[in-house]
């Protein structure tokens, strides 16, 4: 979103830096990111809606369309349903004037009467602005229950997909990005004792990530399974 848009609206949420689609590890979704890529350079389809498990990468790739758009010069917003859920629905008002409206978790914003309203609303308008949108679920469309007539019909208007989990091989070269991210040299073994120790949701070997570079810049070391073994067990 351009810096002038944020105050137009009454919450604002801006995608964090990190989330590009360079730092994205495809994995047997290709299809689907070079649709989202191309949405986010301003053509491609309006409409896209994404559904996956978490730690699969949906709210990464909605941030890294957001960025990709902004850096581009165009508006945009990233929205979260977890952060604005608590709050009234009129936070979508006025999207429509924004170039590329990208909202995640949507799932919970079903068999909720005046957030279904909302979207179902900010939907039509979209499309007749002529704007882009991109969702995310971590429930497939089918899955979802849905009160508002027509509003499952509205989130098919374009392509739907479901992320697919990456194989251990792509887990490792996402955890590699990351690492390199923080300055971080990931090797093989030591990917391979992550996935093979803990949780193997990415999202959940991310969190640790997140902790081993916290510990090693605090001890200047490096990533070694002993020195994993002495900060995660």
């Amino acid at each position: 979103m351009k810096q002038q848009d944020y105050q137009q609206l009454p919450l604002s949420f801006a995608p964090r830096e990190r989330f590009v689609f360079e730092t994205f590890t495809p994995g047997s979704n290709q299809l689907a990111i070079n649709l989202i890529r191309e949405q986010a350079m301003g053509g491609g389809e309006q409409q896209i809606l994404l559904s996956a498990a978490r730690g699969n990468g949906k709210s990464h790739l909605l941030q890294a369309a957001c960025n990709l758009a902004s850096q581009t010069g165009q508006s945009v917003c990233y929205l979260p349903a977890a952060e604005i859920i608590t709050t009234s629905a009129q936070v979508f008002e006025g999207l429509e004037q924004l170039d590329l409206v990208c909202l995640d978790d949507i799932h919970l914003y079903m068999q909720k009467a005046t957030w279904e309203e909302s979207l179902f609303d900010l939907i039509n308008r979209m499309r007749e602005a002529g704007k882009r949108l991109l969702f995310a679920s971590a429930q497939p469309l089918e899955a979802m229950t849905i009160n508002l007539p027509d509003l499952r019909s509205r989130l098919a208007w374009g392509p739907v997909f479901q992320l697919l989990e990456l194989d251990d091989d792509d887990k490792i070269r996402a955890l590699r990005l990351r690492a390199e991210q923080y300055g971080l040299a990931l090797t093989e073994n030591v990917g391979r004792y992550l996935l093979s120790h803990y949780p193997r949701n990415l999202f959940e070997l991310f969190e640790r990530l997140d902790d081993l570079d916290r510990a090693s810049m605090a001890m200047q070391r490096k990533l070694t399974i002993p020195f994993i073994k002495s900060v995660l067990e």
